[in-house]
C-alpha cells in the first residue's frame, strides 16, 4: 500500500495504491500514476498526464497536461515538464523480436530521463533516453533532445542544439565583459569547457 499523506486526486485519475505520493500535490483528470511511482511535497500532474512505473520526483514539480513520464525517469525538484513532452525509455523500439514474436518485459531494457533540479521541459518536447538533462537548463517547445544538456544550457530545435544560455528564472543569459549575467537575479556566471559556473567577485573583476 502507498504511504498516505494529505495529497488531492481529482474524478477520474488512477493512482496506484503502491505509489508514493507527497503531501500537498495534486493529481488531475484522467491522469494516471503508476505503482512504486514516488512524487514529492507539493507536485501537480495535469490532466491525461501519465507517470510510468517507478518514477521518482522531487518536491515542486509540474507535470503538464498530456505529458507522457516513462520509467525510468528521475526528475530532481522544482522540474517543469510542460503540455504533450514524451520522456522515453526504449533506445531500439520494437514490439516484436527478429523472429517476429511479441516482445515481453524481459526482452529489453528500459532506459531513463534525468532532469536536474528547476529545469524546464517545453510543450511537445520529447526527451530520446538515455539521456540527461542539467539543473536549469531549459528545452524549447518542439524540440527534440537526443544527448546531454549541459546545466543553465538553453536548447532548440530537431535534433535539438544549444543556442544559448538561461538563468534560474528561465531568462536567456546576456554576456557582459566575458561574464555571463542574468537579467532578472544579476546573478554572473563564467563560462569554461563548455560549461557554466558561478563566477568569483575577482574573476568579475578582472573578466
Amino acid at each position: 500500500m502507498s504511504e498516505q499523506t494529505e495529497f488531492f486526486t481529482a474524478p477520474g485519475a488512477d493512482v496506484s495504491d503502491a505509489a508514493v505520493i507527497g503531501a500537498g500535490s495534486k493529481i488531475w483528470h484522467l491522469a494516471q500514476v503508476r505503482e512504486q511511482a514516488r512524487l514529492g511535497e507539493r507536485c501537480i500532474v495535469g490532466r491525461a498526464a501519465y507517470v510510468g512505473t517507478g518514477v521518482e520526483m522531487g518536491d515542486d514539480c509540474k507535470v503538464q497536461n498530456l505529458a507522457l513520464v516513462y520509467e525510468p525517469a528521475r526528475l530532481g525538484r522544482g522540474v517543469f515538464i510542460g503540455p504533450g513532452v514524451v520522456l522515453t525509455n526504449d533506445t531500439y523500439p520494437r514490439a516484436v523480436n527478429p523472429d517476429l514474436s511479441q516482445k515481453s518485459g524481459a526482452d529489453w531494457e528500459a532506459v531513463g530521463v534525468e532532469i536536474g533540479d528547476g529545469a524546464a521541459i517545453g510543450a511537445r518536447s520529447v526527451c530520446v533516453a538515455p539521456l540527461r538533462v542539467g539543473a536549469w537548463a531549459l528545452v524549447a517547445a518542439g524540440s527534440v533532445v537526443t544527448r546531454d544538456v549541459p546545466d543553465f544550457a538553453l536548447v532548440a530545435g530537431v535534433p535539438a542544439r544549444q543556442i544559448g544560455w538561461v538563468g534560474r528564472t528561465g531568462r536567456r543569459l546576456a554576456q557582459q565583459d566575458g561574464v555571463w549575467v542574468c537579467p532578472d537575479t544579476d546573478e554572473r556566471f563564467i563560462e569554461e569547457d563548455g560549461a557554466l559556473r558561478a563566477a568569483a567577485p575577482q574573476e568579475e573583476s578582472n573578466a
